[in-house]
């Protein structure tokens, strides 16, 4: 059954949040595709939302691969500031995805604010072994139990000795603790099922965390799972096992609408009512579409009606912000769109 609770303590400092940011890239078929958008409610409504800075980057990298995805917003566990986490890669005119997957960016890219409209100077940050072949969408998340952030990505692994990168392996999510996003500790294998995963991100819902991940293996007969989303949950971030909750979160068939494959996925509780939102990037098809529950524990996701994304997001992330920061955002950078409404 649905927690009967109301939505998580949604403050800071006193402060409701009433209104949502949403920081995405547009991909990989244009020059500035591959750097950081925002776009940002109109108010309470996680329908409803207008793209930022006049639908141009809101930041661009300077290090690395010069290119920027998957970002990740993070509110400090002390409420007062934010990071914002991206992968290092640049497909835009590169060697490609084979390349990429191989001898990659063993790098994250790390920005910090206290108020989401000045930004810190871009950190290039190693946090992968020198063994990996990339570094895709890194998340972070609190754990009060370490009383550190535990950042966590997906890489491939290969031998010591496999300096060509000729042998067949697979990418697997790993993590490393931080307390600043400056000094990381090395790198551990945290989700291997023994094929493909990628995109994981997690929830916590009371006292159980949920895992939501794409299962990266071809989509067959054999793997009918595969470019689809699975959701597990757990007690413990790190150090337990993980419970399957469903497979294939999002899919459409011919009687219900959904996703004909999907990555990316982002998740959020309504700041209102009970009600969690998922976003799923169908990357080959119409990037993200929205899905809805009131159940977080069962796993049933229904598509989501009424939204209005902004155009051309793809994998990105989506933060609960208070009335005087959405009304920041959206002086400094400028909204396309009608005025704050309540």
């Amino acid at each position: 059954m649905p927690d009967p609770s109301p939505p998580a303590s949604a403050t800071v400092e006193g402060e409701p949040f009433d209104g949502y940011l949403f920081a995405y890239f547009t991909g990989e078929d244009k020059h500035d595709g591959e750097q950081i958008y925002f776009a940002a409610t109109r108010s309470q409504d996680p329908r409803l939302w207008d793209t930022l800075n006049g639908g141009q980057p809101v930041l661009t990298s300077t290090h690395g691969e010069r290119g920027l995805r998957d970002p990740f917003l993070l509110r400090a566990s002390s409420g007062d500031r934010f990071f914002l986490l991206a992968t290092d890669l640049r497909i835009f005119g590169s060697a490609g995805w084979r390349a990429a997957k191989r001898v990659g960016s063993l790098c994250i890219e790390v920005w910090e604010s206290s108020d989401l409209v000045n930004w810190s100077s871009q950190r290039h940050i190693q946090v992968s072994p020198d063994t990996a072949g990339c570094t895709w969408a890194p998340k972070a998340h609190f754990d009060p139990r370490r009383g550190a952030y535990v950042v966590y990505w997906a890489s491939r692994l290969y031998a010591e000795g496999d300096t060509d990168r000729v042998e067949e392996t697979h990418e697997r999510m790993l993590y490393a603790t931080t307390r600043d996003f400056r000094t990381f500790s090395p790198p551990q294998i945290w989700h291997d099922p023994g094929h493909p995963v990628l995109d994981a991100t997690v929830v916590l819902d009371c006292t159980t965390y949920y895992r939501f991940t794409k299962d990266a293996r071809a989509r067959g007969w054999s793997e009918p799972c595969g470019s689809f989303i699975t959701q597990e949950k757990s007690t413990r971030f790190t150090g337990a096992e993980w419970e399957l909750v469903a497979e294939s979160v999002g899919r459409g068939d011919a009687t219900r609408p959904g996703v004909s494959e999907g990555e990316g996925p982002t998740v959020f509780r309504s700041n209102t009512e009970q009600k969690w939102y998922l976003l799923v990037d169908e990357f080959r098809g119409r990037g993200y579409v929205p899905f809805e529950t009131s159940d977080l524990a069962g796993g049933v996701w229904r598509h989501a009606d009424g939204f209005l994304l902004p155009q051309g997001a793809r994998h990105g992330s989506v933060l609960p912000i208070t009335r005087t920061e959405l009304e920041r955002v959206r002086a400094h950078y400028g909204a396309d769109n009608a005025p704050l409404g309540r």
